[in-house]
Formats: C-alpha cells, structure tokens, sequence
C-alpha cells in the first residue's frame, strides 16, 4: 500500500497516479472519505472507552442514588462502547478494503499510456538478415521437433492445452541457462534460493497478485494456497512482519522455481508453441534496500539482465513500461524484449520492477535505524524464463540444415557442444 500521509497531504498526486495508470480517480475520493470516517469513529470509541474507564472509579466511591444513577450509565456505556468499537471496526475494514484496490504511486517520468504503446530506450544487436544468408528461418517448434527437444503432442495429451515437455538437448539447455543464470547472479552478490511454489493467500495479497492480476492465478481450494506465477511472491513474503537491521541492507536473492499462470483473458494469443504457457521455470532476482537507493538499484537490475541476453547472443530492445501497462505493485518497469525471427519482432523476456515501499508497506517489513523504523524498498527482476530464451536461442542462432548455433556462455554447461545438431 502507499503511505497514507501521502494520501491525506497530497491527494492530487495520487489522482494523477490512477489516471496515468487509467485507473478509477475517485477511488482518491471514496479513500478521503473512509479515513475519516474511520479515524472519526476511532476517536468516539476512545471517548467512549475513557468515559467507561473512568467511571468504573466513581462507581466505587458512590452510595445510593448517585451510585445507582452511575451504574446505569455503566450499563449504557457497555453498550455504547461495544457499539462504538463495531462501528470502527467496519469503518477500517471499508478503508482497508479501499486501501488494496489503490496502486502504487507512478513514478514521476513513467511515460503514459497501455500495453500497445511501446517506448523503446535502445536496441543492443542486430537480427540476421535471413535473406541475405539464402534461407527462411524455421520456427521454435519446427527447430525444437528436428532437435528431438520439444514435445508438444504428449505435453497436450498429458496435461492440456499450452503444457509441453523438454526433452534430450531441450531439457540440457535449460538447465544450461539455469545453471548460467545462477552462476552470475552469484557473481553479482545475489544470495541463491530454491523457494516453495505453493504460498499463502497473504503472501500472495502482499505482493499485489491478489487484485488485477488474480484470474491468473492457480488456487488450491482445498489447502488455500495459491500456486505462485513467479518466485517474487515467496521472496517478498520471506521477511514478511520483521524488522530487517538498515546496516544489512539492501539484501539480493535470486531464486529458481516453477512458474504457473492461466494465461486468463490470453485465448487465441501465441497458442501455438512454448511463448505462452500455463507452466514454465524462471530464475528471478529479488533486492530489499533503503527506498532511497531503489531507483539505482532498478537500474542495476536491468543492467544485469542486459549483461545476461547479451551472453546468449540475442538482438534486443529495452522499453520503458507505460504507465497503464502497470502491474499493481510496480511503480517503474523495464521490460527487454528479444528478437524472434520467425515472428520478424521483439517479445518480452525479462521484466525488472521498482515497487518503491508498497510490497514492504503491504508485508510489514520495516528496517530499524537508531530509534527510527521505517518501511524498505523492495525490486524484482527477471534474469532468466526459460521458455522464452529458448525460443529466441533456436531461432537466432538456427543454420540452413537445422542445427542450432550454441554461444560460448551456454557452452561450459552443454558439455562444451558447439552445436546442437537435429536428430536424424
């Protein structure tokens, strides 16, 4: 959530947060109104329970009518009293209730618009010119059935639409930009996990899943948990209600898990191969800092996924997300979108977020400095999701016979193969 001083001091900023994210405006007003009248019955349950506190005293030192008389004010202020703290309980849960459905503040200089605007801040690489070399290039699926490393019959058949399996040289290789990933964030001063993929539903409502985003999520009913769409939702839950010490700050985690998503609202968009799908594993980086180093570390994020596309040896662009295209948490994103050549454009493949204190606000994860404690900052970034970048690996680095170039960064963890070679 956003500091609700913020929200009682500068409400204009706010409004203009909602309509740069095209986002109701006068959920501001309807905010304005529940805290007061929440801080209001507050305050009239506190007169009340003062009054009831100090009149049990008189009680005990009055005689006869007059301690009667006090008696049945004693009787009415129960009553009075239990109404009172009902009215401000309703009265939190309303402001509560509002508070979730508020996004994060747009940071200032987010270019505005939605998802089909597209502010590109720089292309790094070149994509082939196909053409020029004699031959059409083959797609993802065509490449990864020659290769014997796509399966996605018996994905279908096992598990359903949008399901697949890797197999041989296709599960090698993304172990291989597993391994990589992890290599490198290491090198980074990311500390490793390996997180669970089921969580609570608070972890989940922390981390901003549970409003706009909670048609693509797997819901366990029966255990009520929630299956996570991404490592982000665990790694901000992990210190959730604690109180970090500012001199450990910023902390970094990079973590691997499964991935699951109902693509909900997705039908008829990428159904075919292994861009958009219901299940994938990703690698993703994870940073709680002081929130006035979060903007320097949004940038670090994204260059280390730069550094990380740049070793695969794929074409790619680095936007700056419109504000309408959000997410709730996410104050300023940075998407890189690699090149697919069957496709002839940029598809996303890392994302890197600055949620600035509205996770930590949300998680109760506050830093103690001195006397003072005070939210932290918390990022997220993907370095590596697997499906994508072997995707824009087959196709980028293909050959006319169908073999697939590998980059000398996968190289160490493919057994020093050079090229995968189709399966005969």
């Amino acid at each position: 959530m956003i500091d609700p001083k913020i929200l009682r001091t500068d409400p204009d900023r706010v409004r203009r947060s909602q309509a740069a994210r095209n986002e109701p405006v006068e959920l501001v007003d309807q905010l304005l109104a529940a805290d007061e009248a929440r801080r209001s019955s507050i305050a009239a349950f506190e007169v009340l329970r003062a009054e009831q506190k100090s009149i049990g005293k008189d009680v005990a030192r009055a005689q006869g009518e007059a301690k009667q008389a006090l008696l049945a004010r004693t009787k009415q202020l129960a009553a009075d009293v239990k109404a009172a703290q009902a009215a401000a309980d309703a009265a939190g849960a309303e402001y509560d209730a509002l508070m979730a459905r508020l996004p994060n503040l747009v940071i200032d200089g987010v270019p505005t618009g939605g998802e089909d605007d597209l502010y590109v801040l720089e292309t790094v690489g070149t994509p082939r010119d196909f053409a020029a070399e004699g031959f059409v290039p083959r797609d993802h699926i065509e490449l990864g059935e020659g290769l014997a490393a796509i399966d996605l019959d018996r994905g279908a058949k096992v598990s359903g639409a949008r399901f697949y399996f890797l197999t041989g040289v296709g599960a090698q290789l993304e172990l291989a930009l597993l391994n990589l990933a992890m290599v490198k964030a290491a090198e980074w001063g990311f500390t490793p996990m390996i997180p669970p993929a089921l969580v609570k539903p608070s972890a989940m409502e922390g981390t901003g899943f549970l409003g706009q985003a909670a048609e693509d999520v797997y819901y366990l009913e029966r255990d009520d948990l929630y299956l996570v769409g991404t490592s982000e939702v665990a790694l901000a839950a992990y210190h959730s209600e604690e109180i970090l010490d500012a001199d450990r700050l910023p902390l970094a985690y990079v973590a691997f898990s499964p991935c699951y998503r109902r693509e909900a609202g997705s039908y008829g968009k990428d159904t075919k191969g292994i861009f958009r799908v219901h299940w994938f594993d990703k690698v993703e980086m994870f940073v709680y800092c002081r929130p006035e180093d979060a903007a320097g570390w949004h940038e670090k994020l994204l260059g280390f996924e730069k550094e990380f596309i740049s070793l695969l040896e794929i074409p790619f662009q680095v936007l700056d997300v419109a504000s309408g295209d959000l997410g709730l948490s996410a104050a300023r994103k940075y998407d890189c979108y690699g090149y697919v050549p069957s496709q002839e454009r940029y598809r996303e493949i890392t994302s890197t977020s600055n949620c600035t204190e509205f996770q930590a606000r949300r998680l109760n994860i506050r830093m103690r400095e001195g006397d003072k404690v005070s939210p932290v900052a918390t990022l997220n970034g993907t370095l590596c999701s697997m499906a994508r970048p072997i995707i824009m690996l087959l196709e980028n680095h293909q050959r006319p016979d169908g073999s697939v170039y590998v980059p000398a960064a996968l190289r160490p963890y493919l057994g020093g193969r050079e090229v995968l070679t189709p399966v005969r």
